[in-house]
């Protein structure tokens, strides 16, 4: 799942993956804006994007190439060693940096705690199905659920108070 890091927290692309597939392996089509990719970020959001904040099984010379491409840079937790690449030394000052220690702490206060939320929200952990196509669905439409409640959360917000999403579903 990719969300937003600002004041409002809303997943933006999101797919699901079977447990033996790396997370690192769907990022390009996560990040894709082409429209043959049916879950990536819109063109608009990527206009909008400076740095992709990720895990350290993302640390992947290709993605940092195809992230660059697309117009963001992408930090995850990089070590330095004693053989290092010549391009990684870059990267690596970079994540170690204050500015690159800001980003990355967004993760931990943005996507962990969104997939907690929806998580409870939803009650999909564990997730009551069988089958990859089945527990598929529930999370992708889960997602979108959530997606669809923030949305009307902000368009009525002049209203009255923020309802929460919980509250909207009826938990």
């Amino acid at each position: 799942m990719i969300s937003s890091t600002d004041s409002l927290i809303v997943p933006l692309a999101a797919d699901v993956t079977m447990a033996n597939i790396p997370d690192n392996q769907v990022y390009p089509e996560l990040t894709s804006s082409t429209t043959s990719s049916k879950s990536g970020l819109s063109p608009e959001i990527i206009k909008k994007v400076h740095f992709m904040v990720a895990d350290p099984g993302y640390d992947d010379h290709d993605l940092y190439e195809s992230s660059l491409k697309i117009g963001f840079q992408l930090v995850c937790p990089i070590r330095r060693y004693r053989k290092t690449p010549e391009e990684r030394p870059k990267l690596v000052d970079f994540y170690e940096s204050p500015l690159g220690q800001v980003f990355y702490s967004k993760r931990s206060t943005s996507i962990e705690p969104l997939i907690e939320h929806i998580n409870s929200v939803f009650r999909i952990d564990p997730v009551p199905a069988r089958g990859y196509e089945k527990v598929r669905g529930i999370l992708l439409l889960s997602v979108l659920l959530y997606q669809i409640l923030v949305y009307y959360n902000h368009k009525t917000q002049e209203v009255g108070p923020i309802r929460s999403i919980k509250y909207m579903i009826g938990c």
